[in-house]
């Protein structure tokens, strides 16, 4: 109801918003003068002056329209109370006068209301009219035509209140309320009657889709906005409703007569989102229009052919609707709409790719059930080798077909020089999984299958696109590579054809990142398929396997600062800690495969670059001893940790040589602590004398030398070990002592010794300030 006063009302409203913000900024000047000035002469202000009035919250017009909603609507519920309640307490005469001359006098009411430019008092008064018009076809309904039948009476009444409502719109023009109430109500007459006369589906869509497109045209021509938007609110509840229940109708057709019908319907829905389309503002409306039309010519072209084709053939019937728009859209159409017909066009081929991808699936990822159940024996063709553990798919030849007409409208039909590459790229693929699936499809023998499947991956190696050719080459080996499990020989003849091929290919250097390592893990495989071959046992396998490691160490030593130099050397570590993996059940073999490791790793260590490595390979040498010590069932700590402090103590040094500022427990504290800890706690259980006099000799040795050279950490783990293990070594006389001193003697040496710590307590402290100060001083 709010709407914009007249001009004369406006300009009294603007000037009364200005007097106030004038009187305001009045205000706040006025006030900011007397805080300014109590500031200069160092005294409390003087209290602010009277505030001007307060700002009303709400304006004029709107407490008017809300007033005039809130009249309006009790009026409206009064008068159906009447006609409900009381309408039984006065004869026909009054009856047909009292609502005659309420209604007529309450319609004629807005035009001297508007003369007056009372717009809004009329717009809650023609509310309230409209409100009664109703009510009176409700009273002729339950006072004269009691007979007629109840939804027939209501689709009649709707229409006449339509017609009435409009033609009042007409009549009064200033009025907001009548055009969209009179559109509300056209929605109901043709769907009322379907349902009054006992009409089948078919009709009622019919009913919806007629009235969709009555709306469509009202929403196209009409200025007014409110009218506008409720027939556009019409068109798409209403056009969505028939919609549905037309899919509903082509989806469930049992015979050509049911088919048709719903196609037609389909078909009057698209014509009416294409005859829409080019006239709605913006391309974005107008390109969903036609995308939904196109949409719905497929589904109507589509569902028509269902019922005359066998089973199978329903997605590739809508395919052929989908590439008719993709290929064969005129360009002398509007572009939004060319547009969106392609659009339309392109979304049915990918639901078509959709409903073909499961046949793709199963082909490349079907041979895995072989890992299970590796050399069992060759199955009878493709099919049984993809099939191990997946079900194959229903109708192959027809998902075949969706990918090959695809590809072929891809490769084709788009002639955008953006889009053109893009879809040359999507059809190599589609292309791809065509050929990939025909030996399964058409259920060649298993040695032509491997055949054919070789020849599709080196033919992809060789496109001219290197990342194309790298994904579809390696996708398409992988399966090979997996079928070949079925039977000995074709592993050892594939296996190495396969390693040849990417070797050759890593020649490109654009493609070296990819069958670079890719030619390295099928050399990896074929070395433990030969191993397992010639029933060597896993721990022998894994000499080969490091050969292939070693290999990669070369190779990414010769590639420098290539890109494929990461992934070649991480291929290569994975080939080494395969190769860990399958020695570790023999600790001598896991020993020599651990020293190997360490060869390799500090060979890569001399590279520029590679330097941290160096790290690494130490710490395989001193593995590989560890291993060697354990298989020769060396149980002494010492022959454990003493490589690792005498490694740990001249990385040290290094350390401190070059970084002068290195702390001494960042140095030497692990090498120490590496040999002394278990070192000790193996001396406290050993019963011999020697473990604990060599440990307190070293321990003894390395106190000196952190008291010589001023060093933390030799001082402190010095110092400790000795003190430990000297308390060890008297620890069965202490036992002795304690046994022999009478029992009162303990209590009296804890007393005199807590006097003693009492009475020189501050010359305590300043020894053990002293002691912290002297070890701070210490590196």
């Amino acid at each position: 109801m709010t709407h914009f006063p007249p001009p004369a009302e406006e300009l009294w409203l603007i000037d009364a918003e200005l007097r106030q913000l004038d009187a305001r900024r009045a205000w706040l000047l006025t006030r900011r003068g007397q805080v300014v000035a109590a500031l200069r002469h160092g005294r409390p202000p003087a209290g602010p002056p009277p505030r001007p009035a307060a700002r009303p919250e709400a304006s004029a017009p709107r407490v008017q329209n809300v007033l005039l909603l809130l009249g309006g609507t009790l009026l409206t519920i009064a008068a159906i109370a009447f006609t409900l309640v009381s309408w039984g307490h006065l004869g026909i005469a009054g009856r047909a006068l009292v609502l005659g001359t309420v209604t007529v006098a309450v319609l004629a009411a807005p035009v001297f209301l508007l003369r007056r430019g009372l717009r809004s008092t009329a717009e809650s008064v023609a509310g309230l009219g409209l409100a009664l018009t109703a009510l009176d076809a409700y009273a002729l309904r339950e006072a004269v035509l009691t007979g007629t039948d109840g939804t027939g009476y209501a689709a009649v009444a709707a229409a006449v209140l339509a017609a009435l409502w409009a033609a009042y719109g007409r009549a009064l023009p200033a009025l907001r309320l009548p055009s969209p109430s009179a559109l509300a109500a056209a929605q109901l007459p043709l769907l009322l009657a379907t349902f009054a006369v006992g009409a089948d589906l078919d009709a009622v869509a019919a009913a919806l889709l007629v009235t969709a497109g009555l709306d469509t045209a009202v929403a196209l021509r009409v200025t007014v906005r409110s009218a506008r938007v409720t027939a556009a609110a019409g068109a798409c509840g209403l056009g969505g409703g028939g919609v549905l229940a037309a899919g509903w109708l082509s989806w469930t057709a049992a015979g050509p007569g049911a088919a048709a019908r719903a196609a037609a319907l389909l078909v009057l829905a698209a014509a009416v989102a294409l005859a829409a389309a080019p006239r709605l503002p913006g391309p974005g409306p107008a390109g969903a229009a036609a995308v939904a039309g196109g949409l719905l010519l497929v589904a109507a072209g589509g569902g028509a052919l269902r019922v005359a084709l066998p089973a199978g053939w329903t997605v590739p019937a809508h395919l052929a609707g989908g590439l008719a728009l993709f290929v064969a859209v005129p360009d002398r159409l509007a572009e939004p709409v060319r547009v969106g017909l392609i659009r339309a066009g392109a979304a049915v081929q990918a639901l078509a790719l959709l409903w073909a991808l499961p046949l793709v699936l199963v082909v490349l990822l079907g041979p895995l059930g072989l890992l299970e159940h590796p050399w069992s024996g060759a199955p009878a063709n493709a099919r049984d080798a993809v099939t191990v553990h997946t079900p194959w798919p229903p109708h192959p030849v027809q998902a075949l077909l969706v990918l090959a007409a695809v590809a072929g409208s891809l490769a084709l039909a788009v002639r955008h020089e953006t889009w053109r590459p893009r879809a040359r790229t999507g059809a190599l693929f589609l292309a791809w999984a065509a050929c990939t699936a025909l030996p399964a499809v058409c259920g060649l023998p298993y040695v032509a299958t491997l055949l054919a499947l070789g020849v599709i991956t080196a033919a992809a190696a060789f496109l001219p696109t290197p990342w194309t050719a790298a994904a579809l080459s390696l996708a398409t080996s992988v399966t090979v590579a997996l079928l070949s499990l079925a039977t000995q020989s074709a592993t050892l003849t594939v296996l190495p054809a396969l390693t040849a091929l990417f070797v050759t290919v890593s020649a490109r250097p654009r493609l070296t990142p990819v069958t670079a390592p890719a030619a390295l893990g099928y050399a990896t495989a074929l070395a433990c398929a030969a191993g397992t071959a010639a029933d060597w046992p896993a721990a022998h396998t894994a000499l080969p396997v490091l050969a292939v490691a070693a290999a990669a160490a070369l190779f990414a030593a010769r590639l420098g600062g290539s890109p494929a130099t990461v992934p070649v050397e991480v291929t290569g570590a994975a080939a080494a800690v395969l190769a860990v993996g399958l020695a570790v059940t023999d600790p001598p073999m896991l020993a020599l495969v651990l020293s190997l490791c360490g060869v390799i790793t500090g060979a890569s260590a001399v590279r520029a670059g590679r330097r941290p490595a160096g790290f690494a390979a130490g710490v395989l040498f001193l593995l590989a001893a560890w291993v060697r010590l354990a298989a020769w069932d060396v149980s002494t700590p010492e022959a454990y940790t003493l490589p690792v402090t005498v490694s740990a103590l001249a990385v040290g040094a290094w350390r401190r040589r070059r970084v002068p500022e290195t702390s001494s427990w960042t140095a030497y504290g692990p090498g120490l602590a590496a040999t002394f800890l278990p070192s000790l706690a193996a001396a406290w259980g050993d019963p011999q004398w020697t473990r604990p006099l060599l440990l307190g000799a070293a321990a003894l040795l390395v106190t000196l030398l952190g008291a010589r050279h001023r060093l933390q950490a030799p001082l402190a783990l010095g110092a400790s070990v000795l003190a430990l293990d000297a308390l060890h070594e008297l620890a069965p006389y202490l036992a002795q002592v304690v046994g022999l001193v009478p029992r009162w003697v303990p209590p009296a040496l804890a007393g005199l010794l807590l006097l003693a710590v009492g009475a020189t307590y501050e010359q305590r402290l300043r020894d053990a300030r002293r002691v912290r100060e002297v070890l701070g001083r210490m590196d």
